[in-house]
């Protein structure tokens, strides 16, 4: 079985070579650098100031330079790639209730995209309401990577449901058309990460030059044995902000996994996590991350 190995050459970005190249007809473009001071991964994008998981969200959180955007995967019925967190639509969606109601496992691409993303968030934040976040949409996959290219770093958490087998799959194929091919150096600019085990693994044997990071559950065990079978086969750990403390991030970086615990959002807390040592932050408020983080440096465990 492919896995992909902690450190390896492939999972560090390297920037583009200083050497004068000829020039060429090649379309590929060159890994965006990676960043030096800890990322700043914004959750569902800019998700405490613009619908989560919606293009408004991610233009937001690429206006305040957020360093990756996170998104989290679900299946249609027709196996297609949505961007949504739930596995309902019932708290994020507003449309006709054969549509826009239920499971995500039952409605077809087709019926999702009509979805209303936006008014919710009008509705539980009035002071930061926006009319045109009623023309949001639920966005699928290959719509939001043909939208934003190969310009962002995307960090995609892929979810598991009965109707969920075949999402690595489905993700790899909207990847690769997308331009982020095995062995480009774009394909540096993501991280697969995931709750599911196999669900990270299977990435890994598609395609092991792609970053994979294993997600922890509030108060999981990640002890040292827990800790070396992770290494095994992922590059990092994202651990609830709660679990992290001195003792994790060492153990953690022993191993060569980077530690980028969720979700913090406020700037105290973001402060005393940065001063422990973590390499990074998901966070729904990029804009209060950013002034903090942007000041430090980071050298990746093992880089």
């Amino acid at each position: 079985m492919a896995t992909v190995v902690a450190c390896s050459d492939d999972s560090a970005d390297t920037g583009p070579s200083s050497t004068t190249a000829p020039v060429t007809t090649t379309t590929e473009v060159p890994a965006l650098d990676p960043p030096e001071h800890p990322w700043i991964v914004a959750h569902r994008g800019a998700s405490g100031l613009a619908p989560e998981n919606t293009v408004a969200a991610f233009q937001a959180a690429v206006d305040l330079q957020a360093d990756l955007i996170e998104i989290d995967l679900h299946l249609t019925s027709d196996g297609e790639l949505v961007i949504l967190h739930d596995p309902s639509l019932d708290r994020t969606a507003r449309g006709p209730a054969e549509d826009c109601t239920g499971g995500i496992d039952t409605r077809t691409l087709a019926q999702v995209v009509t979805c209303d993303a936006g008014t919710w968030f009008n509705e539980a934040h009035p002071d930061r309401a926006d009319p045109a976040f009623v023309d949001e949409r639920i966005p699928s996959l290959d719509d939001v990577l043909d939208r934003f290219g190969t310009d962002v770093r995307w960090y995609i958490e892929t979810k598991k449901l009965l109707a969920g087998e075949g999402m690595e799959e489905a993700l790899i194929e909207s990847l690769e058309k997308a331009g982020f091919t095995a062995g480009a150096a774009v394909s540096r600019q993501l991280v697969i990460q995931s709750f599911d085990v196999e669900s990270v693994r299977r990435v890994g044997e598609l395609r092991p030059d792609l970053t994979v990071s294993q997600l922890l559950y509030l108060g999981e065990v990640a002890d040292d044995d827990r800790l070396d079978e992770i290494a095994s086969y992922a590059v990092g750990i994202g651990p609830n902000w709660v679990d992290v403390d001195e003792r994790l991030i060492a153990a953690a970086h022993e191993r060569c996994l980077t530690v980028i615990p969720y979700t913090v959002d406020d700037p105290a807390e973001m402060a005393r996590l940065l001063d422990l040592g973590v390499d990074g932050i998901i966070t729904n408020r990029p804009d209060l991350l950013h002034p903090i983080a942007i000041e430090r440096t980071h050298t990746p465990p093992c880089a």
